[in-house]
């Protein structure tokens, strides 16, 4: 008698019904949230949303964007240490700054952003969003938004950030990522500490023009 093969069962499939929160209100209420709970992201929770960002738009359906997916304390923690130097690294070349204390009091997402890189080491989970080559930006972009567009509908907070050249050799060596892969984006992900939107942005009227530069649109 022929042994069957052993194999283990399809995964269940992502249920896209879950993101039942109307798209103006995702989008409306999305903000950079920097400060997470300890609580874990449920992996039924991260596929859901890394199926919704390789549902985005990308150059000649290449599909080239890659997620690398951290939720390993240890690997975090070490990515974390990363992040951070890569944060004031960022800082000194900008602003000159090297320490807390030298972020203005009126600086306020400064301040928010430097908590958020000593806190990194803590996310419930990050996402490093990449590209095979060619390397394209707008082939992850648009993925990014979808992710966490897709966060916001479970309730999951996140902001996209970038690391510093400072880093990068050893943030691959950490991770094994193959050398010819581009970094675009680094998202934590996690439950907010403090609520989500309404944001506040510049009016459109300041930021859009009409046919020509500078040019007001009818709204202005």
């Amino acid at each position: 008698m022929t042994a069957i093969p052993n194999h283990p069962a399809p995964a269940t499939p992502a249920d896209p019904a879950r993101l039942a929160m109307p798209l103006g209100e995702a989008m409306f209420t999305q903000r950079a949230i920097r400060r997470f709970r300890p609580d874990p992201v449920p992996l039924a929770d991260l596929r859901l949303c890394l199926e919704a960002a390789v549902r985005a738009p990308n150059g000649g359906n290449r599909q080239i964007g890659r997620f690398l997916v951290l939720t390993d304390r240890v690997v975090i923690r070490e990515f974390g240490a990363l992040y951070r130097e890569a944060w004031w690294a960022k800082r000194l070349d900008e602003r000159g700054w090297t320490r807390p204390e030298d972020i203005p009091p009126e600086e306020k997402t400064s301040r928010a952003a430097a908590g958020l890189a000593d806190e990194m080491q803590d996310a419930p989970c990050i996402v490093l969003a990449l590209a095979e080559p060619p390397g394209w930006a707008n082939s992850v972009i648009p993925a990014a938004q979808n992710l966490m567009l897709a966060a916001r509908a479970l309730g999951i907070g996140s902001v996209p950030t970038t690391l510093h050249p400072k880093v990068m050799d050893r943030v691959y060596a950490l991770l094994g990522i193959p050398k010819d892969v581009t970094f675009h984006f680094c998202i934590p992900l996690g439950y907010p500490r403090g609520s989500f939107g309404p944001n506040r942005r510049r009016p459109t009227a300041e930021t859009t023009y009409l046919n020509r530069w500078n040019a007001p649109p009818p709204w202005a």
